[in-house]
């Protein structure tokens, strides 16, 4: 069990380790797509070579990267204000209700203090709802739609 963590930005060493963790989130039941090692590495590389539209984080313990994360910035004239939107949060199983996505969600907070966080969350997830729900965040009656 982890006790002690470190939340940073992804380096190029911690690349192999995220892309493994990407693999799990995006095959597990919390994601409703199944993303591709193209759109892994496309994310990872946005975020090393500091687009001005995402950034990535893992979490570290002692024992390695035990999780990541991905906030994508823009700015919604709904609110009329920069919008951070909360991509990814991906916490290893043995390391989850540790405090860890609390953690990272206080430090985005703190970091763009004038801004709407949103996210999107399968219902099924009962644990990230929790999470979001425990950190303010509340539903949204919006169909979204993609082309």
């Amino acid at each position: 069990m982890v006790t002690d963590f470190e939340i940073r930005a992804i380096t190029a060493e911690d690349e192999s380790a995220v892309l493994n963790l990407m693999r799990e989130f995006y095959s597990s039941p919390a994601v409703f797509t199944n993303g591709s090692e193209e759109i892994f590495r496309a994310d990872i590389k946005a975020c090393l070579d500091g687009s001005p539209y995402i950034e990535g984080y893992v979490f570290t313990a002692d024992t390695g990267v035990k999780g990541y994360a991905m906030l994508a910035k823009s700015f919604s004239t709904e609110f009329g204000k920069p919008c951070i939107w909360l991509e990814d949060l991906y916490i290893s199983p043995e390391c989850r209700g540790m405090g860890i996505g609390s953690a990272f969600l206080k430090l985005t907070e703190e970091k763009y203090p004038d801004s709407v966080f949103r996210l999107e969350v399968e219902e099924e997830n009962e644990g990230a709802v929790k999470l979001y729900r425990k950190n303010g965040f509340t539903v949204l009656p919006y169909v979204e739609m993609k082309k």
